[in-house]
């Protein structure tokens, strides 16, 4: 399985782009930036985008994107496949036809850009290629984070959480999983932050590192731009060679 890191962070910035990873060139899990970090003809390979939840920093690439496979006529629509409230989420407040074009009627209802797919919780579900569980995480709106594998070898994506337990339970009952691709958004300081608005620091990253297998590499990614170089010096003080911080723009074999 190949991952790649379209956008690393949890906001944007002059050399950072939002949350979004292309696996197999095909399935996006959550999509903050496409459009930023693929071409033309890459963009027209994308059949699948797995959204964690609606925040715009994981989803605003899917406005562009679909905006793109319109106007290029794309030969298939991409599938948004998400739990129901997210769904419903994007559904109401993003393409609504007021804060961006219902793409699921462009070109027409019968061959639309975008369509829609809701997934059943705790429960793995054929995407493409691709075995896809969605778990319950712990954020200010509804959302989750997915067990992704190919039959042989895959990853856990926590999505946006605070401190979680059922998303590492469903790792343990996945002998495929490979490696955590867990968010930690803010420095130790900014703690009261981080919980009022459900992320992590690297304390708390410390303690989910317990939660897990002793055998998993930690992947992180979501930091905020403008407390980055703090945020993984603490991390390494903290946590030592058990996690490692995402580089964007490289391709990683799990």
């Amino acid at each position: 399985m190949r991952v790649r890191v379209l956008g690393a962070y949890g906001a944007e910035g002059t050399t950072a782009r939002p949350s979004a990873f292309l696996v197999n060139e095909r399935t996006l899990i959550d999509a903050g930036s496409v459009g930023g970090a693929l071409e033309i003809g890459e963009q027209l390979s994308v059949e699948h985008a797995l959204i964690s939840h609606s925040h715009l920093d994981h989803v605003a690439g899917l406005a562009f994107l679909t905006e793109t496979m319109a106007l290029s006529q794309a030969p298939r629509p991409v599938t948004l496949h998400a739990i129901g409230p997210v769904v419903e989420s994007l559904r109401s407040s993003l393409f609504n036809d007021i804060v961006w074009t219902d793409f699921t009627r462009i070109p027409s209802p019968e061959k639309p850009v975008l369509q829609y797919r809701e997934l059943t919780e705790d429960a793995a579900q054929r995407v493409g290629d691709l075995w896809v569980t969605p778990v319950r995480v712990d954020h200010t709106v509804p959302g989750s984070g997915f067990i992704v594998h190919d039959g042989t070898s895959g990853l856990a994506y926590s999505g946006d959480t605070g401190p979680t337990q059922a998303l590492w339970d469903a790792v343990k009952q996945c002998p495929q999983v490979r490696a955590v691709i867990l968010e930690c958004s803010f420095p130790n300081r900014l703690a009261p932050i981080a919980e009022a608005a459900k992320h992590l620091t690297p304390e708390l990253i410390a303690s989910e590192i317990d939660k897990l297998p002793s055998h998993l590499p930690v992947w992180i990614f979501h930091i905020k731009p403008l407390v980055f170089d703090e945020t993984v010096a603490e991390l390494k003080q903290i946590c030592g060679e058990r996690v490692i911080v995402v580089e964007q723009g490289k391709t990683y074999e799990i």
